[in-house]
């Protein structure tokens, strides 16, 4: 549908050009009017694309999933910086490789949350945003997923090595050594949005501005012969997350299924699996739902109602589950967490009683 849709353009705008124009259209000194035409039928397909977007989510009154996004972020924005504090203000807590991942996906969250809630106020309002601004938007959200994902499956991996060799755990994964890894995770995460977003913009108006920012269409409006590129990016990101997550967790279970740990229903392991899986789950079937947008956004006979629904609950529900759930799931659950919280309130309690008086 893109591509036609472009070629529409592009063959209506060269129809005012004269014959002998037409005629020499692959002339070498022509290249320039070639690329302002090119240029020209991408703004007025952005603009059509995002027209028609608005056009169907006031019909479906879909500014309404506006407002569950909302108290999810503000929620999350209370309790991730609270954890937060709670983790760096220990000493103990620091020099654990279980809490810096914890932290470290923390961080990738708020990040998340606070990109997507000002896209999502700048959406409500039909603010023009620059086209360039809306690719760094997109760069960065992607960024802060993938990182968040890959942080989730580190947390696996880690629980696997102290596990499996414990008297050499603190040396394989030092405090040090975890955060130099977290440096290079989010190195390896930025790569390939950021590459791909220098790769659009090189075809783009830079000071063209759209009145929606939507991470399908800066993905979907992306050349249709390099779509495969995307698909298979997250394709074998999840493929390779999923293989080293079955494969911790299966060799865990054969190392210690004699030790009698799995034997109690609500056994500390059963509970980790469950808590590990609940979390990648929703980690995870965003990643898969965004893949199906991207996927149904390039066919023909695709409905424009059902992108619009699919696009909006997974970007407004689905993709803000995990952020939500994560403190809870991840961050209350360790006991040292939680004394640190429960010290932390304590303390801010004394102080204010000490204020009154």
């Amino acid at each position: 549908m893109i591509e036609n849709n472009h070629n529409l353009w592009y063959f209506s705008f060269r129809s005012t050009v004269p014959d002998k124009v037409q005629s020499n259209i692959n002339h070498p000194s022509l290249l320039p009017l070639r690329c302002k035409i090119t240029m020209t039928s991408s703004h007025l397909l952005i603009s059509n694309l995002t027209k028609d977007w608005i056009e169907t989510m006031e019909r479906w009154q879909l500014q309404l999933f506006w407002i569950p996004a909302v108290i999810i972020t503000f929620a999350t924005f209370i309790a991730n910086p609270i954890l937060l504090v709670c983790i760096f203000m220990s000493p103990a807590l620091r020099r654990e490789t279980r809490y810096l991942l914890v932290a470290n996906t923390l961080v990738a969250d708020i990040i998340f949350l606070i990109l997507n809630l000002v896209t999502l106020i700048g959406n409500a309002v039909r603010a023009e945003i620059p086209w360039l601004v809306c690719q760094l938007s997109t760069a960065l959200l992607v960024t802060a997923s993938s990182c968040a994902i890959i942080t989730v499956t580190l947390m696996v991996i880690d629980t696997f090595t102290a596990v499996r060799w414990p008297l050499q755990y603190h040396n394989l994964l030092s405090p040090a050594r975890t955060s130099s890894i977290l440096g290079v995770v989010w190195l390896l995460c930025a790569i390939y949005p950021f590459t791909l977003m220098m790769m659009m913009m090189k075809d783009e108006i830079p000071n063209n501005k759209v009145t929606m920012c939507l991470t399908l269409l800066s993905f979907g409006f992306f050349k249709v012969n390099n779509m495969g590129e995307i698909e298979m990016y997250f394709f074998v990101s999840a493929v390779i997350c999923t293989f080293l997550i079955f494969y911790c967790y299966i060799r865990l279970y054969m190392v210690t299924r004699t030790q009698g740990i799995w034997h109690s229903r609500f056994s500390r392991a059963r509970v980790t699996v469950l808590v590990h899986g609940v979390l990648l789950l929703l980690y995870f079937a965003p990643g898969l739902v965004f893949a199906l947008e991207i996927y149904i956004f390039q066919e023909k006979n695709m409905s424009q109602d059902l992108r619009v629904w699919i696009s909006t609950v997974n970007a407004n529900v689905f993709m803000l589950l995990p952020r939500a759930f994560a403190p809870c799931l991840y961050g209350l659950r360790y006991r040292e967490i939680y004394e640190s919280l429960a010290l932390l309130l304590h303390r801010h309690r004394r102080s204010r009683e000490s204020t009154v008086s």
